[in-house]
């Protein structure tokens, strides 16, 4: 089946995007404003084919975003007691939207998730070794992360989607409780692992762009390189409060107050430095797009 997604101009775009209510989904809303790309949010449930059917048809896309999913509340612990609901929108709602898309000749671009990996002995922490997009998830330690690696393994058979492997999310918006750095920040204690993390200030804009240019397939959705807990709290404290103090725990202590393990891995991000080569390392990102425009505290 040929993807009949025209890259064409702005005038001729026109996304179909689910999500309208969450983070990734507002934030593309607004770039769409921005670029003057013509949108459209889905009102579908994704677990709902002949719904998703009516929009696809009443829209005419050129492309579909899906930033719909469960994530959890207050945290990903949520799904580890509402498995059927978990599965219900981030397998089957994802697949039927993937089908559907692929029955019209449509791409579908999907935020996912890199929380399917861990550090292991061939990724060892700090060793500059990230996990490839062609490597199996090792990480099942949460049912999150459990339906997500499941998910991706079965839209690897669709040759129209293109999943953007999503992680830590932060963004400008220092105020979001959804934003790491403002979750961080709000913890008593934290642990400290280096981890590849999404700026979303500057990836948003890039998968926009993977649109146009219809791109597929699977994606390290990270920044080149980590960065590690305590290292965004010194930036923090530098650019933000330089009163701000925190305290740090083990694994094993954090353990004890969470339901389910969390992931902790770095990805390589060389596929998408390759096709976007101006694309910064986490630590260039985070302060040109989220510490310099939020700075606080004096100039040097």
């Amino acid at each position: 089946m040929g993807i009949l997604a025209d890259s064409g101009s702005v005038s001729t775009l026109k996304f179909l995007i689910y999500g309208r209510t969450g983070w990734i989904g507002g934030l593309l809303g607004h770039l769409c404003q921005k670029q003057g790309i013509d949108f459209t949010y889905g009102s579908g449930r994704l677990e709902n084919r002949a719904s998703l059917e009516a929009d696809i048809a009443a829209v005419n896309p050129t492309h579909v975003f899906n930033a719909a999913g469960v994530t959890g509340r207050p945290n990903v612990d949520w799904c580890e007691s509402h498995k059927v609901e978990t599965i219900r929108t981030n397998v089957v709602g994802t697949l039927s939207l993937a089908d559907v898309c692929r029955e019209r000749g449509l791409i579908l671009i999907n935020y996912a998730t890199g929380c399917i990996f861990e550090y292991d002995s061939a990724h060892p922490i700090n060793s500059g070794i990230g996990f490839k997009e062609d490597e199996i998830p090792n990480f099942i330690g949460s049912f999150y992360s459990k339906t997500k690696a499941m998910v991706e393994d079965l839209l690897k058979n669709y040759e129209n989607v293109c999943t953007l492997r999503v992680r830590m999310p932060i963004s400008s918006d220092l105020s979001n409780p959804r934003n790491f750095i403002t979750k961080i920040t709000r913890y008593e204690k934290v642990v400290d692992i280096p981890n590849s993390m999404t700026i979303l200030d500057e990836l948003l804009p890039i998968s926009i762009e993977m649109a146009k240019r219809n791109l597929t397939g699977i994606w390290n959705f990270t920044n080149p390189g980590v960065v590690s807990h305590n290292e965004i709290l010194e930036m923090y404290k530098q650019f933000i409060d330089p009163n701000f103090t925190w305290k740090n725990f083990t694994l094993d202590e954090q353990a004890k107050v969470i339901v389910a393990p969390r992931s902790n891995n770095e990805l390589d991000a060389t596929k998408l430095k390759n096709e976007f080569p101006e694309l910064l390392s986490i630590k260039d990102s985070l302060i040109k797009y989220v510490f310099k425009p939020n700075q606080k505290t004096p100039t040097a």
